[in-house]
This record gives structure tokens, sequence and C-alpha cells, in this order.
């Protein structure tokens, strides 16, 4: 009997109208966006539903939008009967998945999940950077180009997402010498990432402190799923180690690729990407083929599962 994951995405999927069908059906997920307008000070519905897409794009507003539109999708799976055996989130999303699998309640996580956004946000302020996916290298070589790259300035693998697609964060100068080298060594293709700063690298350093005192304070509980860890590919284990990744996962690569053929290999044979895009769709049919993998970002997608 195979079993079912959930996963959620992180910055880079969010859409303007995202969200906004639940919202006119659904009165649980009214309730929960009136929730997170009174924890966050601004009507994150707004901005959701109507733009400006520039300002759907800044982290502060990017990460809560992603987490309550996750959040609520999930429960709506749930009240269908659609429940998963485990749960992974791509960087922001993990704190989704955490909040899925019942770790912590909405309240508790969107406040988490404001601290994050809100700390990396400082931190890309000052020490600005820039991320790119590469595409055609394989890790050894692109990783030996980032040591190059970095007499220039900081630069790291900051994804691993699928085969041959890796991501860099760090510097502008790192990042753009890297990126030249990988074009020079045969990279398939290179794509700037729209993000406001340089995630998963030493450049987050500073916004561990805040996150880490959020992380104590937040009143988590055991995960009622096992959920991957971007850290380290595995379920993780009790609440210390859940605050320690979380924290960590900051300043470290997401292992995406591994995070999913773990969980393949733990008998997950079928992928729900909740959210809006299917960009985790599109990577877990890269990294296992074989597995039955579908999005539920919009209420036509509930249809699907019924």
């Amino acid at each position: 009997m195979g079993q079912r994951a959930f996963i959620f995405p992180g910055q880079g999927s969010q859409e303007v109208g995202m969200g906004q069908d639940l919202y006119a059906a659904e009165p649980a997920v009214r309730a929960l966006y009136d929730e997170a307008a009174a924890i966050l000070g601004f009507d994150l519905a707004q901005i959701c539903f109507s733009g400006p897409e520039e300002e759907l794009r800044q982290t502060r507003v990017t990460q809560p939008a992603l987490y309550v539109h996750g959040y609520a999708m999930q429960r709506l799976l749930r009240a269908r009967g659609i429940v998963p055996q485990m749960l992974a989130g791509h960087s922001l999303g993990e704190f989704t998945a955490f909040a899925a699998a019942g770790a912590l309640d909405f309240a508790a996580g969107l406040r988490l999940v404001q601290v994050r956004a809100e700390a990396m946000g400082r931190a890309a302020a000052q020490q600005p950077g820039i991320m790119a996916a590469i595409l055609g290298l394989d890790f050894a070589a692109l990783a030996a180009l980032c040591r190059e790259a970095g007499a220039v300035g900081s630069v790291a693998i900051a994804n691993f997402n699928s085969p041959g697609q890796l991501v860099i964060s760090g510097s502008r100068p790192g990042v753009e010498r890297a990126i030249e080298l990988a074009l020079a060594a045969g990279a398939r293709r290179v794509i700037p990432l729209a993000v406001s700063g340089a995630f998963h690298s030493a450049l987050m350093a500073p916004a561990q402190s805040d996150l880490r005192q959020a992380l104590l304070e937040a009143p988590f509980a055991e995960p009622e799923a096992p959920v991957y860890c971007n850290v380290t590919a595995e379920p993780c284990s009790g609440i210390a180690e859940i605050r320690r990744l979380l924290e960590e996962q900051l300043t470290h690569p997401v292992l995406w690729a591994a995070q999913i053929e773990r969980m393949v290999a733990a008998g997950a044979n079928q992928f729900i990407e909740i959210g809006p895009g299917r960009v985790l769709a599109g990577l877990v049919k890269k990294i296992a083929p074989e597995v039955e993998v579908c999005a539920a970002g919009r209420l036509l997608d509930l249809e699907h599962f019924a």
C-alpha cells in the first residue's frame, strides 16, 4: 500500500490572485485570513488577491502569503478525507509542513513565519545578495566553481532541487562570477531568481538570533506524521531538533532531491503540492518519475480528489 505526501512550496511560487477562490467559497478560509490580518497588522488577503505583484514579492508578505494559503488548502483536503502519511516543505514551506502536521497551531506558525520573513528582510538589506538556478552541471563541478568564485565574493550552493538543477546564493560579485564560470563550463542555462536576498547562504546569519528566540518561545508539539527536513533530508524527531533545524535552515542548503528520494524509499508514491503553482510537482517528476504527482492550489483542484 502506497503512502501520500503533502509538500509545500517556498518563495517564488506566489502569484496575485492566490487563495481568492478559496476565500470566496469557504467560511473557514475567510476566518484564517481574518486571523492572519490581526496577527500581521496588514490586510494579507487584499495583497494576495489584488496585488500589486511588487508588494506580494516582498519577503515580509510572500512568506505569510504562502503559509496561509498552504495551511488553508491542506485543511480543505483533510476535510475531504485526504490525509498525508508524511510531509515536507521547501524553505518557507517547511514551516507550513510542520503546522499541517500539527506541530504548531495556525497562529503560532504564522507568528514564526512573520519573525523569519522580517529577519530575513533585514539581513538582505544589511548584506545584499542574489540567487540563480544553474541547469545542467553536476554538484561536484558547481561546488568547485563556487569555491573559485569565492575569491571575489561569498557564493555557495543553496538548493539541490533535482538532478541537474542547482541554485547558488551569495553576494552579487560572487554569484555573477560563478555564473560566468558555470556557463564557460557548459551549464545548459542560468536563471536569475526573483528573490530579495541571498537565502540559504552565510549572508542570512544575521537573521538567526531573532528566529532562534522566536522558535524557543513557540509552543511546538510532536508532529502527527513524519516531516522530512531541508537540512538533513531526514524526518526530524523531537521538539529540540525541530527548533534547531528550522534555525539552521536559514544558512544551510535545501536538500530537496534527497528529501524526495528518502520519502519515496519510505513508501511515498503520491505527492500533492499544496500551494500556488507547480514548481515542486515539476521537481518531484524529475527526481522520481515513477510516482504520482498532483497540485492542489485552487478550489477546482479539490474536485480532482472528491
